[in-house]
């Protein structure tokens, strides 16, 4: 059984309840999130495009890679698209899955396609709505930004360690 808590523009929150064999009914609230992604822009084998982002949740501008909220009826590959554009300005030539993760399972649902952009084309960005500033950097830097606790948005991190270790050794 759910019972709607709050319906939002994006999220909604359920209280549910579980049945389970040795506890019998356990009861949850549950952040229900549509799903979304995240793109690691590379513009060449030493460079990627980074954001200064903004977030009014935390108060903080964060340094993150591209992300957005998908669509309804929208793909995963359509939304990273789109938000690479939106969000960066730049065009993509290529696009990879890598990995998909959900974020915090304790308590919501959200899961996240993560995608890697090459071939990227220069263009204007398309979302003037909030309040971005893309970066170049280098690994080396953002090795430098991870070890000194710079880059603090989690979905960020994952992304760029696990391509690090993949990828870069």
């Amino acid at each position: 059984m759910a019972e709607t808590l709050l319906k939002g523009k994006i999220i909604s929150v359920e209280r549910r309840e579980y049945q389970e064999a040795d506890r019998g009914t356990v009861v949850r609230e549950v952040v229900i999130h549509p799903g979304a992604v995240v793109i690691l822009p590379i513009l060449d084998e030493d460079r990627i495009a980074i954001l200064h982002h903004f977030r009014r949740a935390t108060g903080e501008e964060l340094i993150e890679l591209p992300a957005g909220t998908m669509e309804p009826d929208e793909k995963p590959i359509e939304t990273a698209i789109r938000e690479l554009e939106e969000e960066t300005g730049y065009k993509c030539g290529t696009i990879e899955p890598f990995i998909d993760f959900y974020t915090t399972p304790g308590f919501c649902n959200e899961y996240i396609h993560t995608f890697v952009a090459g071939d990227l084309t220069e263009g204007e960005r398309l979302d003037s709505t909030e309040r971005i500033r893309v970066e170049i950097m280098t690994w080396d830097q953002i090795r430098d930004a991870m070890d000194q606790n710079q880059i603090r948005d989690a979905k960020t991190l994952a992304i760029l360690g696990c391509y690090l270790l993949r990828k870069k050794g």
